[in-house]
């Protein structure tokens, strides 16, 4: 029987993704041998050098402050002989924080560094310099990405081209490279972009737009700056297209980063993501010419001369260049299209046999001069290998990995890995990484058209490739942890959550595919195998419409308790979006599905209370608290119980009954267990600001610890919020202004609405506490454009009545 999702707990299921290691006991031999004898020389000399065993030897010299403490923190785990998970249960971290010491992503706190030197006795004060010394210089930075396609061994030509696209990015950091179809502009464009990339040390970026993608429409401007942005670790971006932009120009300022914008339908779908100031530089393909594009200069791209054309054709077929006729006719019939001689060189090379003359008439036997370029390396395939190619023109998504090949052509794995091979020499598909495949548009196109032509069971191929996609994405979600199951399977959660990042693209287009084919059973299952995910990245485009639609397709099926799951979901994703009356109308539907589901109901109370808690109806709202909890308490859902009690203290607080709420708190605190503990405790820290002013604070410090430990963005935001509120009723409104600002800093890439007006509206109550005024009122103004935007009427009234507030003092101040 599933369970609710909890707001502010889920992603606390996450801690700890790296799997455990087997326990090693000989280490703990050496407790105590140093630390315990006070003996700090030896201490020190013990620890510099972690690599030294036995602690004799030569000082190790490593680079940075971080990396001698990490390699520290690497010897007292050695020491403790625990494993890395049982190592965090000893100290009291958990094993996410944990691992991100070890490899150096986050400086450790130093209550952290004291509980893992308690752990194995140590006394921890003569690694405190070295400590601060980290502090102060930071984390290590993460890796340059790179997602830029390899670069063509053999780039031929275009020496003017590029030179002019790489002045360009210099002088302006913009260019559009048009053409027709296989003339080389990503070619062209990838290669600019590593020639240039030691001038952008932040990444290379490359997203393709599918302006001309075969069955696939192109990609909406907001869904492009959602990838983009994630490729900068932006996971839950604002919904607003134009927010996405800004936000999108804000971080490509303070970076150095080469981004190619490949296969651009138009202008429209470009403008948006274009950099604003700062040194980023952006490349952009597209067959149109972008005339409307303005400050974006051109480079436009013609087919090969007859000497490159010659150049290329000869290198690609591995012949001398020479002239014959021959050669001509070849360089004629392929139409000076780098695209189309690789694809013909490529067959020569592989036909030992043949001269140029044979491969010259065999392409004038086609009708089409492009046609003809790939029609004589179709001629050249076997009938397994023409119908693998063939297949590939229907298959859904922008790339793919040889199990999705092998199920497409119900081929094992190890057989249509050769046929792969075989159609990569042929530069029919692209290897973008070993295992990895991509067909370029116009060979896509060509491939579909032959699949229509003679593919009978085109369809039965693709339900094939729906029901691996569904099962692969069943096996990844069932590992990755989660209120909705007791425990996870057997796996690596870290691997299922990549595979999700690699594959979503893929997936997305497999449920649109699903959809158009009527295969309801996956429609109805890929987004429920898809939810964690999700959750992880909320914001995500796509789910919505996916929601709606497995929805859909589950009613179609008469699943109505699946039904009822994805409308509760749905619910769930609309209020994250600010639409909070479509939220209640779908938690209604759900009700309405989910029959005697006390689980669900339960859940379905939680969320609705949610929703009218942030609606303004805290009375409602209070009574579907505390409807979940009953429900909650009969299933013995302790998690959800602990939840409902919380909220239930924190609508309590909001209705003027704080003793109550301190007793509810509590309740819940004591019921949660490691990061579920937050909102417990941001409500007993609430609810003690006037009765404890001191235990208010220490207990919201706690909540931002576990928030920070566990990387919980969203909690974390909202602990610095509420920390400020609590700092402003105890009276500091100056340090509480801090919290504030970093609270803001934390929501500004997450798309989390509601959260944002309540940390706008609270900031701007501390600054009229604080006497600033205008900046108060600023403030206010944010809050009120976001509560229109939103359609939030009881966000608006509040912040209208709060602005008139600062505005009666304001007058008062100056009188």
């Amino acid at each position: 029987m599933r369970t609710v999702d909890i707001v502010f707990s889920f992603a606390s299921a996450f801690a700890g993704f790296r799997p455990s290691h087997q326990r090693s006991t000989s280490p703990r031999t050496r407790r105590g041998t140093l630390w315990d004898t006070g003996r700090h020389r030896q201490l020190r000399e013990h620890l510099t050098d972690p690599f030294r065993p036995g602690g004799t030897g030569t000082v190790v010299h490593v680079s940075s402050a971080n990396e001698r403490l990490v390699a520290q923190l690497a010897k007292i785990k050695e020491l403790s002989g625990l494993s890395l998970r049982a190592l965090a249960r000893e100290s009291g971290l958990s094993s996410s924080s944990l691992s991100r010491y070890l490899t150096g992503r986050f400086v450790p706190t130093w209550e952290a560094v004291t509980a893992l030197c308690k752990v194995v006795g140590r006394d921890p004060r003569p690694l405190r310099p070295l400590w601060i010394e980290a502090m102060k210089a930071g984390a290590a930075p993460p890796p340059r990405r790179n997602d830029l396609p390899a670069d063509l061994a053999d780039f031929t030509g275009r020496e003017t081209e590029a030179a002019r696209v790489e002045e360009l990015l210099r002088d302006t950091g913009v260019v559009a490279v048009d053409g027709m179809a296989g003339v080389g502009k990503t070619s062209l464009a990838v290669h600019a972009a590593h020639r240039l990339a030691p001038a952008y040390p932040d990444g290379g970026l490359y997203l393709d737009l599918h302006g001309f993608t075969p069955g696939q429409a192109p990609l909406e401007p907001s869904a492009a700056l959602g990838r983009l942005l994630k490729a900068l670790d932006i996971t839950q971006p604002p919904a607003a297209v134009d927010e996405r932009a800004a936000l999108w120009r804000s971080e490509l300022s303070r970076r150095r980063v080469l981004v190619v914008l490949d296969n651009a339908v138009d202008a429209d779908q470009v403008r948006p993501l274009l950099p604003g100031a700062g040194k980023s530089a952006v490349v952009i393909t597209s067959r149109s010419r972008l005339v409307d594009l303005d400050g974006v200069p051109p480079v436009s791209l013609e087919p090969f001369t007859d000497t490159d054309a010659a150049h290329l054709f000869g290198r690609a077929a591995g012949l001398t260049p020479g002239e014959d006729e021959a050669v001509a006719q070849v360089l004629d019939q392929c139409g000076g299209l780098p695209l189309a001689l690789r694809v013909a060189g490529a067959r020569l090379r592989h036909r030992p046999g043949w001269t140029v003359a044979v491969l010259a008439e065999r392409l004038r036997d086609d009708t089409g001069r492009f046609d003809a370029a790939f029609g004589m390396s179709l001629h050249q395939l076997d009938t397994a290998q023409r119908r693998v190619f063939r297949l590939l023109g229907v298959l859904p998504g922008t790339d793919f990995d040889t199990e999705t090949a092998g199920a497409l052509a119900d081929l094992t794995p190890g057989r249509v890995g050769g046929i792969l091979e075989e159609l990569a020499d042929a530069h029919l598909v692209q290897e973008l990484s070993p295992g990895r495949y991509r067909l370029h548009d116009l060979i896509r196109r060509y491939a579909a058209d032959l699949a229509a032509e003679e593919e009978p069971n085109a369809e039965t191929a693709l339900r094939r490739v729906l029901d691996r996609y569904l099962a692969r994405a069943t096996a990844h979600d069932r590992t990755l942890p989660s209120p909705h199951r007791p425990k996870p399977e057997p796996g690596d959660p870290a691997e299922a959550m990549a595979w999700f990042d690699l594959e979503y693209v893929n997936l997305v287009a497999c449920f649109d595919t699903a959809v158009r084919l009527g295969a309801d059973e996956v429609a109805a299952d890929l987004p429920e195998a898809m939810r964690v995910w999700f959750f992880r990245h909320r914001g995500t485009d796509d789910q919505l419409r996916l929601l709606e639609g497995a929805a859909e397709a589950a009613g179609r099926l008469g699943r109505e308790k699946r039904r009822a799951s994805l409308l509760s979901d749905l619910g769930y994703a609309l209020a994250a979006a600010g639409r909070l009356t479509d939220a209640v109308t779908t938690y209604e539907r759900a009700g309405e599905s989910g029959g005697a589901d006390t689980e669900l109901a339960a859940g379905l109370a939680l969320r609705t209370g949610f929703a009218r808690r942030d609606l303004g109806e805290l009375e409602a709202a209070r009574k579907s608290f505390r409807h979940a909890r009953e429900l909650f308490a009969t299933v013995g859902n302790k998690g959800g119980l602990s939840q409902a009690l919380a909220f239930d203290a924190w609508v309590t607080l909001r209705l003027g009954g704080r003793g109550e709420a301190v007793e509810l708190a509590r309740e819940s605190v004591g019921m949660a267990e490691g990061p579920a503990r937050i909102t417990g405790l941001v409500a007993l820290g609430l609810a003690l600001t006037r009765e404890d002013p001191a235990e208010s604070l220490e207990t919201l410090r706690q909540a931002l610890r576990l928030a920070e430990e566990n990387r919980l963005q969203h909690n974390r935001a909202w602990c610095h919020h509420n920390l400020g509120v609590a700092l402003r009723e105890t009276g500091s409104p100056e340090d509480a202004i801090e919290h504030h600002r970093r609270a803001l800093e934390l929501i500004a890439p997450l798309a989390e609405a509601q959260l944002e007006v309540e940390i706008l509206h609270g900031y701007a109550e501390t600054l009229r506490v604080a006497g600033h005024h205008d900046e108060a009122l600023a403030l206010l103004d944010r809050t009120v454009a976001a509560a229109r935007r939103l359609g939030r009427p009881h966000d608006e009234e509040l912040a209208l009545a709060a602005r008139a507030v600062v505005t009666a003092d304001q007058e008062r101040a100056g009188s």
